[in-house]
């Protein structure tokens, strides 16, 4: 459902020319990329919920560690990239597409996938060189972080904090865009004389502030707060949300708010 869901929101802004805007270009990325995230780990989940087959090859789960990491850098990058799109429609909207035109929206998503991809990259490596000789059963159900760390007999005192520092900055600096882009939009916003004006206003980021607030709740509530006992057993549940749940919700969060799309989706039906 999750997969299908964000096909058919790719496939509505690719084929209706009025959702050829910045916002709905990083709504169909944002959906490339939530398919992306589910292809990493819920298969092989699949796998071993309905066969007897429970184990993955060493090089297979680094890879899927790779990719989880690299496809949430990019996801958060491209929601700050939408947040910046956001601010610039409601604070200067009369410069919005001379700001907000194709190359820049092009070049916001390549730094997206570029940043993503490579910044990752030296503490996977690390990680895969370090000496697992104790247990090889992982409390997880995908090859995460913590749960890798857990088992390694080699001494990982120093990659912890190296890891933690980096999901907190992974996290923190597009967090920390995003919430600035929303103090000027909320600010904007409340200048607004007549009601409906700061109903309008609102309706066009309304949908995006959902997935903001679902996504960095999640994230914060796996990797940051502390918990107390086994943090592994703990984040079982919340990762299966972030995992599985918020890609499902985000084609239907932004199909129930955007009135385009719903047009775009009524028409694609009509014609078929």
């Amino acid at each position: 459902m999750a997969v299908l869901g964000n096909l058919l929101v790719i496939c509505i802004v690719c084929a209706d020319p009025h959702l050829h805007t910045p916002m709905y270009f990083f709504l169909a990325n944002l959906s490339i990329l939530d398919i992306s995230s589910l292809t990493v780990t819920v298969p092989k989940l699949l796998v071993i919920l309905l066969t007897p087959r429970n184990t993955i090859p060493f090089n297979q789960c680094i890879i899927q560690l790779y990719f989880f990491v690299a496809f949430n850098e990019i996801e958060f990058m491209i929601l700050t990239a939408m947040a910046y799109d956001r601010y610039v429609a409601i604070c200067n909207p009369l410069r919005y597409t001379i700001v907000m035109n194709l190359k820049f929206c092009a070049l916001l998503a390549a730094v997206s996938f570029i940043k993503g991809f490579l910044e990752p990259l030296p503490h996977i490596l690390v990680i895969s060189q370090f000496y697992y000789c104790d247990s090889n059963v992982i409390n997880h159900f995908f090859c995460d972080i913590p749960a890798l760390l857990k088992l390694s007999c080699t001494d990982t005192s120093g990659i912890e904090p190296l890891t933690y520092g980096m999901s907190v900055f992974t996290a923190f600096i597009p967090f920390i865009l995003t919430v600035t882009s929303y103090v000027f939009i909320i600010s904007t916003i409340l200048k607004i004389r007549s009601t409906e004006g700061k109903r309008k206003a609102f309706s066009t980021c309304s949908s995006h502030l959902t997935v903001i607030i679902l996504s960095y709740g999640t994230i914060i509530g796996v990797y940051i707060l502390p918990k107390p006992g086994d943090s592994v057993k703990s984040n079982k549940l919340v990762n299966a949300l972030y995992i599985v749940t918020l890609p499902l919700l985000n084609p239907l969060i932004y199909s129930l708010r955007s009135k385009e799309l719903n047009v775009a989706l009524k028409k694609a039906i009509g014609r078929k």
